[in-house]
């Protein structure tokens, strides 16, 4: 399977409401949100859904309803705008990587296999993992490891790296898991997991593609539209919690002299909703998983 998609029924039942309507699945990958979409949709519904990934483009639907869009979704609103569509009823967004990705070893996305150290979700763009590990200074790569990945020896790892690639440079994922042998076993996964983490973020300048989706989702949502999102990490999570919230990243919204602000979106419910036992036991790649649902005001 290219993708067994995570809290199907859970997120196609949040955010199709108009059978009719015209929705937006942000990440088509294989295409499995997309087809619980469109068997919720009339006749008169439209589905588009976006993906960077060339890989994607082979899962396509045969369906007159149904268009695939060959970009990254922070080009949303003017993609659409492209089809003559300003206005949607619902937007999803199923976030992270792939299990394809995970799974084609020559990604370099996976930490159980060696590949080149790649991790582009779009393969035709300059920005790779070899270049962010060999040419990135020190700093920078102390701040990608800190913030990225949440890792605490952020500035030990990046002196490592600068290092080592004085004599030798780091092609492959195994060469850069060998200059971190030293790791406790017990720690080694979530380390890996992180290091990985930290990287693909940057590479693929996730967090702010994530918040120009958000800002273009609300902009094209009609009142009271759905924007569904699944997340799979603390600092994606994040984002989308406050954004949900009050239509921002960082700061407070201006208050009346009630204490009273502004809200973007009402919540479905207050906490994330989590995959349950059976359906981690079937997809493991489901357990970090956490989606939330916002109305438009």
């Amino acid at each position: 399977m290219y993708h067994n998609p995570v809290l199907l029924k859970q997120s196609v039942d949040d955010l199709v409401t108009n059978p009719d309507g015209i929705y937006v699945d942000c990440t088509f990958g294989g295409g499995g949100h997309s087809r619980e979409i469109l068997s919720r949709l009339s006749d008169k519904g439209r589905l588009f859904s976006f993906d960077q990934d060339l890989d994607a483009l082979k899962n396509t639907i045969d369906d007159p309803r149904f268009t695939l869009v060959n970009q990254n979704f922070r080009f949303l609103e003017n993609s659409l705008l492209m089809y003559g569509i300003s206005q949607v009823d619902g937007v999803l967004a199923d976030l992270g990587v792939s299990s394809h990705q995970f799974d084609e070893a020559d990604r370099g996305f996976s930490t159980r296999s060696n590949a080149p150290l790649d991790m582009r979700m779009n393969v035709m763009q300059n920005l790779d993992a070899k270049r962010v590990i060999n040419e990135y200074g020190e700093e920078e790569l102390a701040d990608l490891f800190y913030h990225y990945g949440e890792l605490r020896e952020a500035r030990k790892l990046a002196r490592e790296i600068v290092h080592h690639r004085k004599t030798k440079s780091i092609e492959t994922t195994e060469d850069l898991k060998k200059m971190f042998s030293y790791i406790p076993p017990h720690k080694v996964n979530k380390f890996y997991a992180q290091l990985f983490q930290a990287i693909r973020i940057e590479v693929n300048q996730e967090l702010e593609v994530l918040k120009e989706m958000l800002v273009q989702a609300f902009n094209v949502l009609k009142p009271e539209g759905r924007l569904v999102v699944i997340s799979y990490h603390s600092l994606e999570d994040r984002l989308v919690k406050r954004f949900l919230k009050n239509g921002m990243f960082e700061g407070e919204p201006e208050r009346d002299i009630y204490g009273n602000y502004k809200k973007a979106f009402e919540l479905i419910k207050s906490k994330a909703i989590i995959p349950d036992d059976k359906e981690i036991e079937e997809n493991s790649r489901a357990r970090s998983a956490k989606m939330r649902t916002g109305i438009k005001v």
